[in-house]
C-alpha cells in the first residue's frame, strides 16, 4: 500500500458504499476522520464488467479497497435466481481483485456465512468453511463468495496482495432493505408487523417453522472491525464477526413484534422452507487478531432499525 505513515490520509474505495453496510461504514469512516473515502452507485460503474472496473480504479486510484458491492437477498431471491447470484458476485470479486493487485491497493473483501457448510458443527469455525456444502436454499451465493477467499489467497501468493477477509453473520440496521421480495429477515419482519400494525391486519403469516437460529449483528459493529482491519491487517485467513449469541426465528419474531407494537396472532407456515437450520459463528480470532467484538445487544439495534424505518417513511 502507497500510503504508510498516515493511513487516514489513503485513498478509500469502497464498492457497493451506496449500499446497507456501505452507508454504516461510510458514517464510521467520517466519524473517524478518513480524509478520502470515494463511493459510486452501480449505474455509474457495473462491476461485473471488467472494463469499467479499471475505468474506475484508473480514476480513483485508490490506496485501499473495501469490497461491500454484492448481490443479496433472502430465501426467495436466492431460490429464484441462483445464477444471477453466483455470477454476479464471483465476477464482481475478481475483477476487484485483479485491480487491486495490478495498482497495489490494499482489499478488504467481505464474505458470507452462507459459505459455510449446512451441517457445520456450532459455532462455525473458520476452520471448518470448506468442510461440506452450504445450504442448497443459497449456495450459489455461499460458493461465489467461498470461491473469493480461495482467489485472494492465491493472489496473496503469487502477487502479494495484501488482503483482509472478514465473514459477517446476519446483518441488521439503518438504511437496509426493507422490500418483501428481497429483503433479510430482520426487515422483513419489520416491514410485516408494522404494515400489519397499520392496517390493522390480526396474522402476520411467517416462512418455516421459526426453529432455525441465527447470530444477528448491527452493521454498525462490522463497520468497526472493517476499518480496524483496514488499519491493522492484510492477509487473507477467513476471520468471522458476530455476537457469538444464538437467537431463534421464532424469538426474533416475537422482539421485532414487541418492539413495533404489533398485537396480532403469528402464524408459521411451515411448507416454507427453513433455511440453514442453525447458525452462530466463533469469534475468538476476532477479538485475537483485531482486538473486536460486538457491542450492540439485539434488542437496542432493532429498535434504532425500526426508529429510523420509521423515519424513511417521511
Amino acid at each position: 500500500m502507497r500510503v504508510s505513515k498516515n493511513i487516514k490520509s489513503a485513498r478509500v474505495l469502497i464498492t457497493g458504499g451506496y449500499g446497507f453496510l456501505g452507508h454504516h461504514l461510510c458514517t464510521r469512516l467520517k466519524d473517524q476522520g478518513w480524509k478520502w473515502v470515494g463511493r459510486f452507485h452501480s449505474a455509474q460503474y457495473d462491476f461485473t464488467e471488467k472494463k469499467d472496473v479499471m475505468t474506475c480504479f484508473k480514476q480513483v486510484m485508490p490506496d485501499v479497497v473495501v469490497h461491500l458491492a454484492a448481490k443479496c437477498g433472502g430465501i426467495g431471491a436466492n431460490m429464484a435466481n441462483p445464477a444471477d447470484f453466483w455470477r454476479e458476485n464471483l465476477l464482481m470479486g475478481v475483477h476487484t481483485m485483479e485491480a487491486c493487485a495490478d495498482i497495489g491497493a490494499k482489499l478488504i473483501m467481505v464474505g458470507t456465512t452462507c459459505s459455510y457448510p449446512k451441517l457445520a458443527e456450532l459455532p462455525f469455525d473458520e476452520d471448518d468453511i470448506f468442510n461440506g456444502y452450504p445450504e442448497p436454499t443459497n449456495a450459489p451465493y455461499g460458493i461465489a463468495k467461498r470461491s473469493l477467499l480461495v482467489g485472494a489467497q492465491a493472489f496473496y501468493k503469487q502477487y502479494g496482495l495484501k488482503c483482509a477477509y472478514l465473514i459477517p453473520t446476519n446483518m441488521y440496521g439503518e438504511f437496509d432493505n426493507f422490500d418483501p421480495q428481497t429483503s433479510h429477515v430482520i426487515p422483513a419482519m419489520i416491514r410485516a408487523f408494522h404494515d400489519a400494525k397499520k392496517k390493522d391486519i390480526k396474522e402476520v403469516v411467517l416462512w418455516g417453522d421459526g426453529s432455525p437460529t441465527r447470530d444477528f449483528m448491527y452493521a454498525g459493529d462490522c463497520a468497526v472491525a472493517i476499518e480496524t482491519a483496514m488499519i491493522h491487517f492484510a492477509a487473507p485467513m477467513p476471520i468471522n464477526l458476530g455476537t457469538g449469541i444464538q437467537t431463534s426465528i421464532r424469538s426474533l419474531a416475537e422482539m421485532v413484534a414487541q418492539i413495533v407494537g404489533y398485537k396480532g396472532d403469528i402464524t408459521w407456515d411451515k411448507g416454507k422452507p427453513n433455511g440453514q437450520p442453525l447458525r452462530a459463528l466463533k469469534t475468538e480470532l476476532a477479538r485475537q487478531v483485531l482486538g473486536w467484538s460486538a457491542q450492540t445487544k439485539l434488542y437496542e439495534g432493532i429498535q434504532k432499525t425500526y426508529a429510523w424505518y420509521l423515519s424513511s417513511q417521511g
